[in-house]
């Protein structure tokens, strides 16, 4: 019989707790993406998460531990190669990531991958860089208004951005140049984790506005995961936020796309007063793109005390029989060298309104505790080939 009918998971999209032990070969040693913003700040409030156990579980300067945590915690190491959005998610729901995406942010693109783009899309690209979404619009956007050329960058991740003025370039057109550039990086060599639509409106620098009409062409998850299997055993499996790019649609019942990480929260929170047994995932993007990335202390630590508000919110709307899982996918250390996501271990906090005990659980060698506990709930196997081990029995 399962335990909870509603399971509601919540990535904090780079919320790193910590260097892991190999760390140093992704020239991330010494990276703490929740300590060093503590460090870093003279006020810092989530009393939330401090009542979920955070600071029993990493020691911050400004929140104090708690003597009885309402829930349990622990955290999580990666097993698998690599410290990007698609491993940490794919890692989460089972899989084992051997082989890392390809990345280009060092010298762009190659000159052979562009000339196909070029030729099959009959635009004249510019750009081919590492850069920041706002800065290459800056950069560029005007000329790309002015002459119909496309505007191609990637970042610290394994992605090919391609830009678009929604008035002028069109989206529909942005669409079908990302499709045949999501074909083209299918080759081993070029494959990107994900071809991204980045649409803005604006006339000239400093008016420039990306949209909510972004669109992520991901690759398929290399195997089934959890969320097949709860598909396919006739459990609501619901996303929120950039979950349904993530894994390309793969084992979703329904999908919400988020504006940004408050209103994930807000979905959420709406989605908290329907009736549904199974899974509802959220990602929450804007840690991780408007603040890790940017290296903005201050903008995360802000981040993450609007997070706490709806998290208390949601928290007074949770059931006897839900519980509330809340994780990371990588770390994005803020106070780190460049801009590249950090290798590091995540927060593992759990917690319903049922539980009569709390405390600390053994560390996790995989963030495929998550899938594992959600697909024991709800009494369905993993998939052939996964990872990850329950805790479901631990909670009392």
């Amino acid at each position: 019989m399962k335990k909870y009918k509603r399971i509601f998971t919540i990535v904090i999209d780079s919320l790193g707790a910590g260097a892991l032990p190999d760390a140093a070969e992704y020239g991330d040693e010494g990276a703490d993406t929740l300590g060093h913003i503590s460090e870093n700040m003279e006020e810092f409030h989530i009393p939330n998460l401090q009542k979920l156990g955070i600071a029993n579980l990493h020691p911050l300067k400004q929140v104090e531990p708690m003597v009885r945590p309402l829930g349990y915690y622990a955290n999580l190491r990666e097993a698998s190669t690599g410290k990007d959005t698609m491993t940490g998610h794919w890692e989460m729901m089972g899989l084992h990531i051997t082989k890392p995406f390809k990345t280009f942010s060092e010298h762009g693109f190659p000159p052979e991958l562009i000339e196909e783009l070029s030729r099959r899309t009959g635009h004249v690209i510019i750009g081919n860089k590492s850069a920041s979404g706002t800065e290459i619009l800056d950069e560029l956007a005007e000329e790309e208004i002015a002459t119909g050329h496309m505007i191609v960058y990637t970042s610290a991740d394994s992605v090919l951005q391609i830009c678009g003025n929604e008035e002028t370039f069109g989206l529909d057109e942005l669409y079908r140049c990302c499709e045949i550039a999501r074909e083209i990086t299918l080759k081993d060599e070029w494959k990107v984790g994900r071809v991204i639509a980045r649409p803005y409106v604006g006339r000239k620098k400093g008016e420039f506005k990306r949209t909510s009409n972004r669109h992520d062409y991901a690759l398929k998850p290399y195997g089934r995961t959890a969320l097949n299997a709860l598909k396919d055993a006739g459990y609501d499996v619901i996303s929120v936020g950039k979950i349904f790019d993530i894994f390309d649609g793969e084992g979703l019942t329904e999908s919400n796309k988020s504006k940004s990480s408050v209103h994930g929260m807000e979905q959420t929170i709406e989605i908290a007063d329907r009736e549904f047994t199974g899974l509802c995932f959220t990602n929450l993007v804007d840690f991780d793109a408007l603040w890790g990335h940017r290296r903005n202390v201050a903008g995360y630590a802000h981040e993450l005390e609007k997070f706490d508000e709806k998290l208390g919110i949601l928290m007074e709307k949770l059931r006897e029989d839900d519980l509330l899982i809340i994780t990371a996918d990588h770390g994005n250390d803020p106070t780190h060298m460049g801009t590249d996501h950090t290798r590091e271990q995540v927060p593992f906090l759990l917690y319903s309104p049922s539980m009569k005990e709390s405390g600390k659980l053994e560390d996790g060698e995989t963030f495929a505790r998550v899938g594992a506990t959600i697909a024991d709930n709800f009494e369905v196997e993993m998939p052939e080939g996964t990872i990850g081990t329950s805790v479901l029995e631990n909670l009392r």
